[in-house]
């Protein structure tokens, strides 16, 4: 459901087709009507078949995505993505499910849209800065962790605002304000035009790196690997390895998503990762490794659900891999919805549950970042080498603003076992080693890789 580079994010949050704006007595029994979504500043309305996003703020309402109804409390969105409406008990609560995201936003019932959803909003600079404004105002939850004043920002750039500013000199003061926070997951868009940036010291993971990183590897890591096979469209990778890594496994996985042709649903993409998870982790196969290599330290994110969907092959025992939780008041961010348990059970198929070595680094980022954190309260031994995680992990809200730019920005916190967020320093590893630095290529070492070898085969 959500994947991003640091030059472009290219998920838009999925609420997805277009709606009347109010209750409609047809369709899905229990939950047509109007709901209000627990934090994420959205209102939904269900009527008949189509679902329909509202984005709110304490100034604006602005129509979202909306979807088509396909099913009984089903809907679809046009990127291909399933939503599920489950009512509560009742019939003024309910639940909203992704099939392409892990757990689910409460809902409540509410009679009438806000009225700011009932009437044009102006198009002018200064209502876009408003709305932007409040967009962060009151859905970031890390100015403090970040030492950015967001009030500051307004009383700074607001004055500069006016009715003759320009689009162009509109989208540097949004960008300037979000500058500080060096978040991945915030972006300011304008048609192609995006501002987005990583966190200092890193690299934004892009297909020119990947494609490099996947050469050197291959010729230097796998050269003399007995078996080695590409899957899903290339973005994951296997092999046995030979030598003093003999009797180890090495998976490589690019990214959570893109595993099939764009515009696939996201069951096909499902689909093509268990083939690959068919073929690497048979019976045999699992019986005899003595461990296992999972490379993330080129790792664009994706869908959490697929990471999850992995680690269910990777434990013969229940565990919870983080919990969620969202900003839930808009003007205090120390307020949250009940944070989920997200749990791994294990899958039916053969599974690896012997000792694992995950390789990251900075271009380590967003789903690839939740699945290292699903990994950490594993049972059965899991060792973190290379360096620290990109930071951010939360779904992404995209925002519309009235004069057609998008904000695009985080608002939940992933929660370890203590309570704690690794957003904005990333999970650390374990045993810290160079990853992909300029000497590292020159000199043809691959560290990392080395340190988990020698990791795996002393046995810890």
């Amino acid at each position: 459901m959500r994947t991003i580079t640091a030059t472009a994010i290219t998920l838009a949050l999925a609420a997805a087709a277009a709606a009347p704006a109010t209750a409609a007595t047809t369709g899905e029994p229990g939950t047509d009507g109007l709901w209000r979504m627990d934090g994420y500043g959205t209102v939904l309305s269900l009527d008949g078949d189509t679902l329909q996003e509202f984005q709110t703020t304490s100034v604006s309402c602005l129509k979202g995505d909306s979807a088509r109804r396909t099913g009984p409390g089903t809907y679809a969105t046009a990127d291909g993505a399933t939503l599920t409406v489950r009512p509560g008990p009742g019939g003024n609560r309910a639940t909203l499910g992704f099939d392409t995201s892990v757990g689910h936003r409460s809902l409540r019932r509410i009679q009438e849209l806000p009225a700011d959803c009932t009437r044009p909003t102006p198009k002018d600079p200064r209502t876009a800065f408003d709305v932007f404004w409040h967009s962060f105002a009151e859905n970031y939850p890390f100015f403090a962790a970040k030492g950015v004043g967001w009030q500051d920002m307004r009383d700074r750039y607001r004055p500069k605002v006016h009715r003759d500013t320009t689009r162009k000199e509109l989208f540097g003061i949004f960008s300037d304000m979000v500058r500080p926070l060096y978040d991945a997951h915030v972006a300011v868009r304008d048609g192609n035009q995006v501002f987005a940036q990583v966190r200092p010291g890193t690299q934004p993971p892009g297909e020119a790196l990947d494609t490099k990183v996947k050469k050197f590897i291959t010729e230097r890591d796998l050269k003399n690997a007995p078996y080695r096979q590409d899957f899903a469209g290339g973005r994951i990778t296997y092999a046995d390895l030979a030598g003093r890594a003999a009797g180890q496994g090495y998976l490589r996985i690019s990214g959570f998503g893109g595993y099939a042709p764009d515009g696939a649903p996201y069951p096909v993409h499902l689909a093509e990762l268990d083939k690959a998870l068919d073929t690497i982790l048979t019976t045999e196969r699992t019986q005899r490794l003595k461990g296992l290599i999972i490379d993330l330290r080129i790792n664009g994110g994706g869908s959490d659900a697929l990471g999850i969907h992995i680690a269910e092959r990777l434990t013969d025992t229940p565990y919870v891999a983080y919990a969620k939780r969202a900003r839930n008041h808009p003007t205090d961010p120390d307020r949250h919805t009940r944070p989920e348990p997200i749990r791994v059970v294990p899958a039916s198929g053969p599974r690896y549950t012997g000792p694992i070595a995950v390789l990251t680094s900075g271009t380590t980022v967003s789903a690839g970042e939740t699945f290292t954190q699903a990994l950490i309260d594993r049972p059965g031994g899991t060792v973190r080498v290379g360096q620290p995680t990109q930071g951010v992990f939360s779904d992404v809200m995209q925002r519309n603003l009235p004069n057609g730019m998008t904000a695009i920005l985080p608002n939940e916190e992933f929660l370890n076992r203590s309570g704690r967020t690794y957003d904005g320093t990333g999970i650390p590893p374990h045993l810290t080693e160079p990853v992909f630095t300029k000497e590292e290529f020159g000199k043809k070492r691959d560290s990392a890789f080395d340190r988990a070898v020698g990791v795996l085969r002393n046995g810890g």
